[in-house]
Formats: C-alpha cells, sequence, structure tokens
C-alpha cells in the first residue's frame, strides 16, 4: 500500500505537547510521525474520542449505522454493552450485534451482557446465565462483563453473579458496575468484589466515594440521564480515572453530536485540555484493552483532525488508515440486515387496561417521572373513580401507565405516573429497559390500547396516538432497533418526539424517560409487566395505600 503523509500540528494527549508534524500512514498503521520546523496546515491532529460506556440498542440503530453517524462526530470507538437485545434474543442477539460491527470501520468493544434477565421481577426474551457468561468472555471480541447491575447480589455474594465475576477474571477481563446511590463503605465492599468502574453516580460526592473504592468513574450525559453538570470537577482532580459517555443516546441526539460535545463543555468550564483528552481518548482504550490507537509509531491509524483546540470541528475521522468522515458527511457505505426478533403477545382490548377502584381506599401510589433522571420518586394521590374503575386526572399530570409482556400472552399490569404532561392520546415504546416489554402513557384505555396494539402489529418500535392520527417509527430488529438508514431514523424520531411534545410532554426526551420507567435496579418506584415495583425494598408493592 503507498504511504498516506498528513501535515498538522500534532496533539500527543499522553505526552501533554503538540508540535508541527508530517504523520505518515501505511498497511492501516501510523507509519511514522516525524516533527518538522517547515509550515504545516493549521489543522490539529489527534486520537479519536471513544464513548466509554454506550448501549447501541438505545440509539435505535444497528451497529453499522450507529458507526456510520458517529465517526462524523470524531467518535472512532465505544464500549459497547449488547444488554438490550440480549434480554430480547440472548446469546444470539450478541452474535447479531457482534456480525453486523464488524462489517464496519469502527472499533467496536463489545461486552459480555451479566444480567439477562436483569431481575427475577420481569419477564425477558431469554436468559444469559454463568456458563452463558463463561462462553462469551472466551471469545477475543468480548472485551470485558457488562455492567453488573444486580448489586444486590454482588454485596450478598449471590453465587450465579460471583460465578459471572470468576469468569470475567479468570480471562482478565475488567468488570463494569452500575450500583446508584452506592457510598462509603458499601460502595467500597461493592468495588472489592472486582467491580473496575461505575457509569451511575449523580453527585460528587458518591462519585468521590467510589474513586477512593479504586474504581474508575464514567461520566455520563445521554439522551435521559445527565450527570456531566455535577461530575465534570472530577476532570481536573481525576483526570487519570475518569471517562466520558454516553449510556442511552437516541438517534436526533446522536446526529447532532457525541463525545466531542462533552469536549467542548469540558473546554469551556475551563478545564486542561490534555486532562479532557485523557478522559475522552485515552482512558478508555487502556482500561478496556481496546485495539484503538492514540496517534503513536505503530498503532493503528486512528485519529481526527479538527480546525482548532477550542471550536473542535471535526474535519475528518480516520480509522485503520481509512477516512471514514470528511466535513461533516460519514464515508462508510450502509450495511443491509436481516432482522431478528421475539415477539409473541396478541392484541389487546381497553378493558384489559383498566384498574378497580379498590374499596375504602382514598390514595395510590404514583411514579414521578423526573426530566433528565433515570430515577423517580414516590408519590401518593387521591385518583377519581369512574363506573368503579380509577382513571388518569389530567388536572393533576397524573395518567395510566402500563407495561404489557411482549413475550407471551399475559394480563398487562397497569397503574399511574406523574410527569409526563399528555393532555391527549397517549405514546408507547417496546424500547423498555430492561426487559423491553411494551411500556405506554396515556390519559384514556382506548388511546393506551391502540398506542399496544400498534407496536404488536408492527412487532415493535415507538409510537404516538393523537385522536385519529397515528405516527410509528418501526423497530424491527429486536423491538429495538431500526433496520434502515440511521439518518432517516433520526429524522422520523423527531417527528414523532415532536408529536409527544405536541401533545402537552414538557420532558426533554419523552420516549427515553418512558423506556426507563420499567428499569427496576433503578430507585424508587417503576412498573415492570408483572407489577408495581419498590426498588428500595426491592419488592413489589401494591398500588393503593389505605
Amino acid at each position: 500500500m503507498n504511504a498516506l503523509h498528513l501535515a498538522g500540528i500534532v496533539v500527543d494527549v499522553p505526552g501533554r505537547r503538540t508540535f508541527p508534524a508530517v504523520v505518515s500512514v501505511a498497511d492501516g498503521k501510523i507509519a511514522g510521525i516525524i516533527p518538522t520546523d517547515q509550515p504545516v496546515p493549521q489543522r490539529y491532529i489527534l486520537p479519536g474520542f471513544i464513548d466509554a460506556h454506550v448501549h447501541v440498542e438505545s440509539s435505535m440503530l444497528i451497529p453499522s449505522e450507529f458507526a456510520r453517524m458517529a465517526v462524523v462526530h470524531g467518535t472512532v470507538g465505544s464500549v459497547s454493552d449488547p444488554h438490550e437485545i440480549a434480554n430480547v434474543c440472548g446469546e444470539a442477539g450478541v452474535e447479531f450485534m457482534l456480525e453486523n460491527g464488524r462489517q464496519v470501520p469502527f472499533r467496536f468493544c463489545f461486552g459480555a451482557p451479566s444480567c439477562v434477565p436483569a431481575t427475577i421481577f420481569e419477564t425477558a426474551g431469554d436468559v444469559i446465565g454463568p456458563d452463558g457468561v463463561d462462553r462469551l468472555l472466551q471469545r477475543p471480541d468480548i472485551y470485558y462483563l457488562s455492567e453488573m447491575m444486580n448489586f444486590p447480589g454482588v454485596l450478598h455474594g449471590d453465587p450465579e453473579v460471583m460465578a459471572k465475576i470468576a469468569s470475567a477474571r479468570k480471562f482478565g477481563k475488567p468488570v463494569d458496575g452500575h450500583a446508584p446511590g452506592l457510598r462509603g463503605e458499601t460502595a467500597a465492599q461493592y468495588a472489592s468484589a472486582g467491580i473496575s468502574t461505575d457509569h451511575e453516580c449523580f453527585t460528587l460526592d458518591e462519585a468521590l466515594d467510589k474513586l477512593a473504592a479504586g474504581m474508575h468513574i464514567l461520566i455520563r450525559e445521554g439522551s435521559a440521564a445527565r450527570n456531566f453538570e455535577a461530575l465534570e470537577p472530577l476532570i481536573a482532580t481525576h483526570h487519570q480515572r475518569v471517562m466520558f459517555c454516553s449510556d442511552d443516546k437516541h438517534p436526533d441526539n446522536l446526529e447532532e453530536g457525541h463525545i466531542n460535545l462533552l469536549v467542548k463543555r469540558a473546554l469551556a468550564k475551563g478545564h486542561d485540555l490534555f486532562n479532557i483528552l485523557q478522559a475522552a481518548c485515552v482512558n478508555p482504550v487502556r482500561h478496556y484493552g481496546i485495539p484503538a490507537g492514540l496517534l503513536r509509531a505503530g498503532d493503528p491509524a486512528d485519529f481526527i483532525i479538527v480546525n482548532n483546540l477550542s471550536d473542535f470541528t471535526i474535519l475528518e475521522t480516520w480509522i485503520g488508515g481509512v477516512q471514514v468522515a470528511a466535513e461533516g458527511n460519514t464515508l462508510i457505505a450502509p450495511v443491509p440486515v436481516k432482522p431478528i426478533n421475539r415477539f409473541h403477545c396478541t392484541a389487546k382490548s381497553a378493558h384489559d387496561f383498566r384498574v378497580p377502584a379498590p374499596a375504602g381506599v382514598s390514595t395510590v401510589q404514583v411514579i414521578e417521572a423526573l426530566d433528565g433522571q433515570l430515577i423517580t420518586h414516590p408519590l401518593t394521590f387521591r385518583l377519581t373513580a369512574k363506573d368503579g374503575f380509577l382513571v388518569s386526572d389530567v388536572s393533576q399530570d397524573v395518567l395510566k401507565i402500563t407495561v404489557v409482556n411482549r413475550y407471551q400472552d399475559a394480563p398487562p399490569a397497569v397503574a399511574f405516573i406523574r410527569n409526563f404532561g399528555l393532555r391527549a392520546g397517549a405514546i408507547a415504546s417496546t424500547v423498555a429497559h430492561d426487559s423491553h416489554n411494551i411500556i405506554s402513557v396515556g390519559v384514556d384505555d382506548e388511546s393506551i390500547q391502540r398506542a399496544v396494539n400498534v407496536l404488536i402489529s408492527a412487532e415493535g418500535g415507538i409510537c404516538v396516538i393523537d385522536g385519529g392520527n397515528e405516527y410509528i417509527l418501526p423497530l424491527p430488529v429486536a423491538g429495538l432497533m431500526s433496520a434502515g438508514d440511521g439518518y432517516v431514523a433520526a429524522r422520523r424520531y423527531s417527528q414523532l418526539d415532536k408529536a409527544a411534545k405536541a401533545l402537552g410532554s414538557k420532558l426533554d426526551a419523552p420516549f427515553m424517560t418512558l423506556s426507563f420507567m420499567a428499569l427496576l435496579v433503578i430507585p424508587h418506584l417503576k412498573l415492570s409487566d408483572r407489577g408495581l415495583f419498590d426498588g428500595d425494598k426491592f419488592a413489589f408493592t401494591e398500588l393503593a395505600q389505605a
């Protein structure tokens, strides 16, 4: 192969310096970096960005489409937990992600999902036990044990949980954590089991406790959970032990930007450039052993070119010596895909979503959704009964929420939720962490029924019901991902987002927030397909309050 020579100002992140040089690329690697005293173009060459923790499925895009969009923003790789598709399709889902991802020039670092299902209190599409985790971790294309969400299992030495962690240790692979709210000695106990990271900190004090316990902290800024403002001081104090991640990134947000946006925000806060780039580029590569280059001779030729070190406009992205993005356009070709899925429920009636009014009960428990957070608050409200059944109260912004088992026919679980703000209609999704049953919020049973049945008919997607109108983004790949062009999916998602807000929702990302209302491992009050769940007691709870 003929060598390629690129002149510019090299940003040596490990060496914490910049200098004019000519970068030579041959056979997909950095052949040399030669400093020069000759004039060079005023452009900066530096390692590409890594998303240190993301569920690709949450972008509603298959890996190849995620890569096509991410490289435009200077992202060259991601630490990707295929937990979502695994909860639908098991090990076959993980294999789908691996196979699709390897067809594009992008440094996907996939993990072995540790919690499939996430809990015993919900219905998932498959199970990956200790033997399955061990099989996955043996593979060279599986780099780590994905987030250990069952932190109570870690703290209490659950044999199945500890067997999975032992497999990771056996193969010398790191274990990702997930322990919202753990502090002090409890955080130290969790870390001592071999947990190396956490991306769930929402206060600085919590992050400092986990750093003291030896963990690395991932500063998360996604479409739903946003913790950058709380945690950004760590860039100055612990730059060797922090990374940037999105966790969950909807397609419209991915079109706007990725890790590059966190780099810009950190610069605007006055943080040192090299501390920022240490977190954005270097730490994930070193921690997870990602085969991505760091702009050194002999490394894979993975790098980006930016206009300057303040605007950070991405001019070009290169992976393996191949130019994959230029001037805001992706150069990666689409990859045809044959969807896989698991969907086995039949249409519901409006009567299925009725909630009998309990005799002698004055109040019910209500989930309070919080904009920009995964946690919820438990509330109590007095609701009106109509013909013996409790109904939504739009005046108090207390609406019905349901989770419908999509893997087999079963009665829907129904509860009430606040802060979605809908004044009419309903929204629904089959992206519902972690088991990805059908979840819907609406003002009346008929709208909820229509929304649920639209998704049953499509075998996956997100939808809005507004009077006689139905809007849907089909997600035929496991009910989680589009099979088509990512930019088209992003535009369609934006249309549905606007439609949901036109119904009255004030949430910044109503569908992303909706997707976490069935996530039982995040406190405090959630809804599974089997009933209302108290995340503090880690047990089911009654809707009615005496």
